[in-house]
């Protein structure tokens, strides 16, 4: 019998950010062909990054609804979660001062919690209704979150560590794993990684099973160090890979011995 779709680990996709890929979305029309091309591939969650008419990353009302509102529009009933990413802007104040402007709000946003200023921008966010995807780039920042009194009223805790070397961000997801775990984290976990080392990433979280990411804003090859095609590519590979890893967890004996 295969597993229930419900059941099946998150898949999230993350379909731009500040990586340079041809087909990287940054305009409103361009997220949403690719949130709805990444979602009939299979992806369940959507995170993007709204541009301005610049081209360049933002905050503002303006463009976060018009993002917001194409990309809803394409991709209905799929939550949708945007950064707060101190790279788009570093002052704690004039981004809460932006995130305060906002009208149309996501389902869900990403708060790296090794920023300043981010356990408050949390709390209201909190407040309006809107998710929390705890990003914890580094053991120091499980440490600081399993401190927080947000820990366990989150959405899901973002497990991101960004070394380049497989190996390395191997053993750093588990560190950071550890120290949730000895925490009492009960949420859930989504895993990526960075470059091809997400995909070893993602497979480590597959097989203890936890949800995983992938698109544009976390790495331009698939699992076989190929570059990309789009961000729909890395999703069908996402896919594949949670099938199979979904096989082998239902031969294990264990798994066997139950049916």
């Amino acid at each position: 019998m295969t597993r229930d779709r419900a059941r099946l680990p998150v898949l999230e996709v993350a379909l731009n950010g500040s990586r340079d890929h041809a087909e990287t979305p940054r305009t409103a029309e361009q997220l949403a062909e690719a949130a709805r091309a990444a979602v009939e591939e299979g992806a369940r969650v959507i995170h993007m990054h709204p541009y301005d008419a610049m081209g360049r990353e933002t905050l503002a009302a303006e463009s976060c609804a018009a993002a917001l509102k194409a990309v809803r529009a394409a991709c209905p009933g799929v939550p949708v979660s945007l950064s707060t990413s101190s790279e788009i802007e570093p002052d704690p104040r004039a981004r809460l001062d932006l995130i305060a402007r906002w009208r149309v709000q996501p389902d869900l946003v990403s708060a790296n919690q090794g920023e300043a200023g981010i356990e408050a921008l949390c709390e209201y966010l909190m407040a309006r209704g809107v998710g929390i995807e705890a990003g914890i780039l580094s053991v120091a920042d499980a440490e600081a979150f399993a401190l927080s009194d947000i820990k366990n009223r989150c959405v899901r805790v973002l497990v991101e560590p960004l070394d380049a070397d497989s190996a390395a961000a191997l053993a750093h997801a588990a560190a950071i794993e550890q120290v949730l775990m000895r925490a009492g984290v009960s949420i859930e976990q989504v895993h990526h990684g960075d470059g091809l080392a997400s995909w070893a990433v993602n497979s480590r979280a597959l097989e203890r099973g936890h949800g995983i990411r992938t698109g544009l804003e976390d790495t331009t090859v698939l699992p076989d160090g190929r570059p990309t095609r789009d961000n729909s590519a890395l999703v069908r590979a996402a896919v594949a890979m949670i099938a199979d890893a979904s096989k082998r967890l239902h031969d294990r004996p264990e798994a066997r011995a139950g049916r």
